[in-house]
């Protein structure tokens, strides 16, 4: 029975690390790149979500933001917000980001409950850094951001296509709701 116990306890403590690791997994989807000659002071502000997957940590959420600005230690402070409609109340998270490369390379890891970090990539952006498409490691994680509460039809097709391209069920998107007040 004590072997038991101690194989069980070895798989557990396996499966645990193999969890760990894999929500730490750094990178791009095959095919995506990050945005070079990448702006970072540019991107700092408040952005609203657009169109995201069904995470499980913004199951239903509507009006969600997000808003860089920049820490001391020249990392990136990300507040998350978002109003959730089956509770009915706002929810809010905050967390880090560190570029992986660079700054001059959007291609970054984000925290918001340490030592787990993903990945938060921007493989797209308009030159006025108003609207992007922002990925993970894989093609589980996508999100459309915009500057405003609304995306011009041009960049949401831009963004589409490109995600198609590379492999992601745009079909599968969420659409953010945003309400006038937020």
């Amino acid at each position: 029975m004590k072997s038991f116990s101690k194989i069980a306890l070895g798989l557990g403590l396996s499966a645990a690390a193999i969890f760990l690791l894999n929500s730490c997994a750094i990178g791009l989807p095959k095919g995506a790149e990050a945005v070079n000659n990448f702006k970072a002071d540019k991107y700092l502000g408040k952005w609203y979500e657009m169109a995201r997957f069904d995470y499980r940590f913004e199951k239903n959420m509507d009006q969600v933001t997000a808003t860089y600005s920049k820490k001391e230690n020249g990392n990136l402070k990300v507040d998350n917000r978002g109003y959730d409609y089956v509770k009915d109340k706002w929810k809010e998270s905050v967390g880090e980001a560190k570029f992986v490369k660079k700054p001059s390379i959007a291609e970054l890891k984000v925290s918001f409950f340490k030592p787990i970090w993903g990945s938060y990539n921007v493989i797209d952006i308009d030159e006025d850094y108003k609207y992007a498409l922002v990925v993970g490691n894989n093609l589980d994680y996508l999100w459309i951001l915009s500057r405003e509460k609304t995306i011009p039809e041009s960049y949401k097709q831009r963004f589409l296509a490109k995600a198609k391209s590379l492999g992601f069920k745009t079909d599968d998107l969420i659409w953010v709701k945003h309400s006038e007040k937020d």
